[in-house]
């Protein structure tokens, strides 16, 4: 599952850009135990700071992007995955928690299933799952590596700079989510870490 080499050589400097739509967060109260899984340097931590949330964790597996964050975000609190997707927190632990361009990054179907499954432990009953993620495309570019790759499920491939990555299906995402109860779904278009203009979706998800 883990691609640490990646994120701790070139991802360590990429930048991320999927948009965090403060009107799913509306309703939540600042208070809530809010979690970034796959934080990155934070960038979605310092937002949701300024949108006044108070108890805020980030984790990634990138000890690199950690210390990146650290340095452009101090006084944040981040922690490292040491043993992907498993969280050093007790089940219920958190009422929130943003997944944000980490499918993508995990291209393996068990993997992505083991990654929702800790997700669902780490949240409170009725907690929330928010998921950005990219979609399959249809240009050539993206169909040309899609048909490149014969080791894993569609949509898989490989960067330029060596990251293995995943787009997917809409029914995709939705049956990874298939033990939450769905709230919102929308399409958003994103920059890709490399700077390609993407189509992704964003799904936001209650805990049963």
């Amino acid at each position: 599952m883990s691609q640490l080499a990646y994120w701790d050589g070139p991802g360590a400097a990429k930048t991320f850009t999927h948009p965090l739509r403060p009107e799913r967060l509306a309703d939540i109260p600042r208070d809530a135990r809010v979690l970034d899984y796959g934080c990155g340097y934070g960038r979605l931590m310092g937002e949701l700071g300024q949108l006044g949330f108070t108890d805020v964790s980030g984790v990634d597996l990138s000890p690199a992007l950690i210390d990146r964050g650290r340095s452009e975000h101090p006084g944040l609190r981040f922690g490292v995955i040491t043993d992907p997707p498993a969280v050093a927190a007790p089940g219920g632990s958190f009422d929130v928690v943003l997944l944000f361009a980490v499918l993508t990054c995990v291209p393996a179907d068990a993997d992505q299933r083991a990654l929702i499954a800790e997700i669902a432990r780490l949240l409170a009953p009725g907690g929330l799952l928010y998921v950005s993620d990219l979609l399959l495309q249809d240009d050539e570019r993206n169909l040309a590596r899609y048909a490149a790759d014969q080791d894993g499920p569609y949509g898989v491939f490989t960067t330029d700079d060596g990251a293995r990555c995943r787009h997917h299906s809409i029914e995709h995402l939705r049956g990874l989510l298939g033990g939450f109860e769905i709230l919102a779904e929308e399409g958003v278009e994103v920059a890709t870490m490399n700077g390609h203009r993407s189509r992704g979706a964003q799904l936001l998800a209650r805990k049963a």
